[in-house]
């Protein structure tokens, strides 16, 4: 009885090791105007020892996607991040608008300003062992820090999916 309580606590233990060594910093979502369905969540992602980011989800979207935009051409292409986002070991990753970001569709309802939303997080070692972080992040105009004149607008109406 001992020894599988023991096992128990390693296993949950382990995991939050593993969660703890992927950082999150300045984590912020765009505040959506009513009618709007679909924005993004941005932030700087580390990993101690690597990982990927393989997943995201919120209840204030119907569906949460890690996504990436890029230019094919002369045409902006956005599209989710098949087999997960790569964190490399020591280096900061950052989502940020017209690149990697964390794609929230189907919204629920209008994000406002200077709230908060839930995100969860979903990584996975090189193992295969998957954890979670849960966050609440600001919603905002711009990133922390930032002017409201140094963000160019989030347009994705003209993107290809």
């Amino acid at each position: 009885m001992k020894l599988k309580t023991i096992a128990t606590i390693l296993a949950l233990s382990s995991g939050a090791l593993f969660a703890q060594t992927v950082e999150v910093k300045d984590s912020w979502a765009r505040a959506t105007v009513p009618g709007q369905k679909a924005t993004g969540a941005f932030m700087k992602l580390t990993s101690k020892d690597g990982a990927k980011l393989v997943s995201a989800a919120s209840p204030v979207a119907g569906v949460t996607e890690v996504h990436e935009m890029k230019m094919e051409g002369d045409v902006m292409k956005m599209r989710a991040v098949q087999g997960g986002l790569e964190l490399p070991a020591g280096k900061a990753v950052e989502l940020k608008p017209g690149g990697y970001h964390v794609m929230l569709m189907d919204l629920k309802s209008t994000l406002q300003k200077d709230t908060t939303i839930p995100l969860t997080l979903v990584f996975k070692d090189a193992k295969g062992v998957e954890t979670k972080t849960e966050l609440n992040v600001p919603v905002s105009m711009t990133p922390p820090g930032a002017k409201t004149s140094d963000m160019p607008a989030m347009d994705h109406s003209k993107h290809k999916m």
